[in-house]
């Protein structure tokens, strides 16, 4: 009986070339759909915040009154209430409201072609060059969504401060000083929330959206 050598054995099967599950072909095939679907995710994310905003807007345009909250801290800070306070807070809200809508369907419809463009693009290098700019696009939108709360708030501080000239009232300095830091506390603390939002439900899928363009880079690299 022949002796059973362990090293020749090990070197034999080292030897055996191991055949791929997949091939490269297969591979790409697996990432465009992928990716694409990546893109569908945060194009379906952005319509439904889309429908929230709107949601919420109409809901407060008709039943609810959310603008009586800011006519509450005005008063507390010895502004006397008027009609046409009401109007003119109302009006630069409702303008607010529509400016934040137009921003966000205007993102929804770049979603929405960048995601038309992906999902019939067949060539491997203009598919790469659309996923870049898709991501592109998901990054601006974030930058626009925080920008637009700084804007939104500089704002409402101008007109604050307006409503309290034309009344002639001037706030005590410790006021005047726990106003403006409660005005700095409050829009940081919502930058860090939308961040963490878009940080949890974009960022996920932004990453692995990267991943697949890293692997997809690699095979067009091969193809060369």
């Amino acid at each position: 009986m022949p002796e059973f050598d362990l090293d020749s054995f090990k070197k034999t099967w080292q030897e055996q070339k191991v055949q791929p599950k997949y091939n490269s072909t297969e591979i790409e095939a697996m990432l465009n759909k992928s990716s694409r679907n990546y893109v569908k995710y945060i194009l379906w994310i952005s319509i439904a915040e889309f429908l929230i905003i709107l949601g919420m807007n109409i809901y407060y345009s008709f039943l609810g009154d959310d603008s009586n909250s800011f006519i509450k801290i005005l008063e507390k800070l010895g502004v006397q209430n008027s009609t046409d306070l009401q109007t003119s807070f109302g009006n630069l809200y409702l303008v607010l409201k529509i400016i934040s809508l137009i921003i966000t369907a205007f993102f929804v419809v770049c979603f929405y072609r960048n995601y038309r463009k992906i999902n019939i693009e067949s060539n491997l290098k203009k598919l790469i060059l659309q996923i870049i700019r898709f991501k592109k696009t998901v990054n601006l939108f974030i930058l626009a969504n925080i920008l637009l709360l700084i804007v939104f708030t500089a704002v409402l501080t101008v007109f604050t401060f307006t409503v309290l000239s034309q009344q002639n009232i001037h706030l005590t300095h410790p006021t005047l000083i726990g106003f403006v830091v409660g005005i700095i506390v409050m829009t940081i603390i919502s930058i860090v929330l939308i961040w963490i939002y878009y940080r949890v439900v974009y960022g996920i899928i932004l990453k692995r959206l990267g991943k697949n363009l890293g692997e997809l880079q690699k095979i067009d690299s091969q193809q060369e």
